[in-house]
């Protein structure tokens, strides 16, 4: 996991976010159901506050992880990044808060689909250490009557 398929502005084509809000700065692998992306930590992040990337800047991290395994998925049918929505957030275990500078690892697992809701689990390293765990339900707005 150290070649990125999609880094920088690349992901745009991902996922609907856009600066200051991008929470992914590289897509390394994805496939139906999995996904691994990364996120430095830069001091000018708008979820940092004194040095440290808050609980909700790890969760929306996760999140966009997510978004950017469903953009891979439309990518590759040659279809738009669909939107997503945070519908649940479940089993949160956060062990502590990343500081600035820290490179941070992110698996995501596609559990179950069912209609356009996505149950996920997650979980996010800096180096071997585990920062936080999780799982997230992902409602799914549908695009011109389909659904990704």
């Amino acid at each position: 996991m150290t070649t990125a398929l999609f880094e920088g502005e690349q992901l745009c084509d991902l996922i609907p976010q856009r600066a200051p809000m991008v929470m992914v700065d590289v897509f390394y692998e994805g496939n139906d159901t999995e996904a691994f992306t990364g996120l430095t930590v830069h001091p000018d992040n708008l979820f940092c506050v004194d040095g440290k990337l808050t609980e909700p800047g790890l969760i929306e991290h996760i999140a966009q992880s997510a978004s950017a395994l469903a953009g891979y998925r439309a990518f590759r049918k040659q279809q738009p990044a669909p939107v997503g929505y945070i519908g649940e957030i479940r089993k949160l275990n956060l062990f502590r808060l990343p500081a600035t500078g820290e490179s941070l690892r992110t698996s995501i697992r596609i559990l179950s689909e069912i209609m356009n809701v996505s149950l996920l689990t997650a979980e996010t390293l800096s180096g071997d250490e585990v920062v936080v765990s999780g799982q997230m339900k992902i409602f799914i707005r549908e695009q011109d009557g389909t659904s990704a």
